[in-house]
């Protein structure tokens, strides 16, 4: 396969040209408007964040995606799916009430939001694709109903797949609440005994009641689990790890499989932008400082050469010595040439699922990055 172009910008701005304006030309650049939209329905995948985070990208960022798309003759709305853990979007009230705190309602973005799989996340499309680990992917309706396909991706670090970068804002997140346990299922978490002090905070999380608290010590019991990782993340002792093996390239290999699913027969367009890349994912309720500067906006037709584009920037940037990449790099001192997202998350890895993605069609790692 030829390689795909990105095209990339870095966050400077000047007097003549704010941010906002400079996405815009990096859309136009990139080819967006070889798409047509006209009276097409366009969703746009992003990520609200969590009530409590603030990292997640600014709605002006969504607002200008949205008026673009409007320019162009479309229908734009912004959308994501419900969550599988508890937390302030697992079913579309909630979703929508955190949506419209964190900004993104219609008086800021100039659209509306649907959350793809509607009120208890069992709105769903399955949509087949006889892939090697999923025959049937299980996708928000409201996203297979459009006609064109945008993600707008925060890139930042994530605690199971090393980076959440376009394939998981795509792959995962699009996943109704089914789908969603369907790519986690084979991580399952086991507790150290030795280090729980049975403060229960793993099980006001779950929404599954597998963790169970007994002689003040936490157990986990795996038929209920589903493997959606928020009690590694409540965990105040790191007494939780999960019991992954080969998990994480299952989890990378069914959301690489999920997002051609969502991505097949359809334009499609992608836009992620290197900046506040907080450790984990904008799914918890807070954030932690950047593991790395702000890097710059990118955008191709391409989601698997976009996602290794990021992650090659991203390792060529200077730790931030106070995050908790730079706190690992100091305990383990590790020489140049590590990978900053496993170092960030040891137990993780990326490079398999786009590997797969790979693997399946779905796009290319070779890429020319084409600086605007």
């Amino acid at each position: 396969m030829e390689q795909a172009k990105v095209y990339f910008t870095t966050f400077k701005a000047t007097a003549h040209e704010n941010l906002l304006q400079k996405l815009h030309r990096l859309m136009k650049t990139a080819g967006f408007e070889n798409i047509d939209f006209t009276d097409k329905y366009a969703a746009i995948k992003i990520h609200f964040g969590e009530y409590g985070n603030l990292a997640f990208l600014r709605p002006n960022y969504a607002k200008v995606v949205a008026d673009y798309v409007k320019e162009l003759g479309g229908k734009p709305y912004l959308t994501d799916c419900n969550t599988l853990y508890v937390g302030s979007r697992k079913n579309a009230l909630d979703h929508l009430d955190t949506a419209y705190v964190n900004g993104f309602s219609p008086l800021q973005t100039g659209c509306h939001v649907l959350i793809g799989d509607g009120l208890k996340g069992t709105d769903e499309t399955l949509v087949p694709i006889d892939g090697e680990y999923v025959k049937e992917a299980k996708i928000g309706h409201a996203i297979m109903d459009a006609d064109v396909f945008i993600s707008l991706t925060h890139f930042k670090g994530h605690e199971m797949a090393g980076f959440g970068g376009a394939l998981k804002n795509i792959g995962m997140g699009c996943g109704s609440r089914a789908g969603k346990m369907e790519q986690h299922c084979d991580g399952k978490p086991s507790v150290d005994r030795d280090l729980c002090v049975g403060c229960g905070a793993c099980s006001r999380i779950c929404a599954h009641d597998a963790p169970q608290i007994s002689d003040r010590k936490a157990e986990i019991d795996h038929e209920k689990c589903v493997g959606c990782g928020r009690c590694l993340a409540v965990c105040p002792k790191d007494a939780i790890a999960a019991d992954f093996s080969d998990s994480i390239a299952v989890l990378n290999y069914k959301m690489a499989e999920y997002s051609l699913a969502v991505c097949r027969n359809r334009p499609c367009f992608h836009v992620s932008l290197i900046c506040d890349v907080s450790p984990n994912c904008d799914c918890h309720a807070e954030n932690d400082i950047p593991i790395i500067p702000n890097v710059g906006m990118l955008a191709s037709f391409d989601p698997v050469a976009l996602d290794q584009a990021c992650a090659d920037l991203c390792n060529q940037m200077t730790p931030v010595k106070e995050s908790i990449l730079g706190e690992n790099l100091e305990k383990h001192g590790v020489d140049e040439g590590h990978d900053h997202f496993h170092m960030t998350h040891p137990d993780t890895e990326w490079k398999s699922c786009i590997a797969h993605a790979v693997k399946i069609g779905l796009g290319t790692d070779q890429y020319e990055l084409v600086k605007i």
